[in-house]
């Protein structure tokens, strides 16, 4: 911040932690993205065990040949996650380079964005397993979006602390599985 005159250098302390702070969103975010992308097939059978005990339901029994089957659907809802995320990733990305509103405003809400895609990331594996619409799940999410944003901001937070970020996927898949039984399943669910 060489450039910036000597009266406004206060400005120094006020920026750093908001920069970090922006570094370590983006990073936890695309690590953790990349995570989700490798571990989408198990992360589906995840939810669908941990709802099965959860509520007692008997899931479908596919086998390994079902499983190998549902694997290029599964792969296309990462890629309709993806496609819905990178259009708003890159106007918030944008708004860094807007003096002002890239140091202020644009932290807050790609904090806000984050919270609400990884709500979208998780909510989506038991979902999934019902077949319920990409569209349709974000719908229902929208329903509940305080319940979801604060789902969502939570994993956010625990994604940036370095080793608790190593165990976050499994737990967020298992949070996310006892949201969908308390709140989505009696309306959603395929398999009873």
């Amino acid at each position: 911040m060489s450039h910036v005159p000597d009266w406004l250098q206060w400005l120094n302390y006020l920026l750093w932690p908001v920069v970090v702070l922006s570094i370590l969103l983006v990073f936890g975010y695309f690590f953790s993205t990349i995570a989700n992308w490798i571990a989408a097939p198990f992360s589906g059978l995840l939810a669908e065990q941990l709802e099965a005990r959860l509520t007692g339901a008997t899931p479908p029994d596919v086998g390994v040949f079902g499983i190998m089957k549902d694997i290029p659907r599964i792969m296309k809802r990462e890629w309709q996650k993806l496609a819905w995320y990178l259009p708003r990733a890159i106007v918030l990305l944008l708004l860094y380079f807007i003096p002002g509103v890239g140091q202020t405003v644009a932290p807050v809400l790609w904090f806000l964005f984050s919270a609400w895609m990884l709500a979208i990331q998780y909510c989506d594996y038991p979902f999934d397993n019902h077949k319920v619409p990409f569209k349709t799940m974000r719908e229902a999410l929208r329903s509940r979006k305080v319940m979801n944003m604060q789902f969502g901001a939570l994993t956010s937070l625990f994604t940036m602390i370095p080793v608790l970020n190593l165990v976050i996927l499994p737990v967020a898949i298992c949070g996310a599985t006892a949201m969908w039984v308390d709140c989505y399943r009696d309306r959603h669910a395929s398999w009873k």
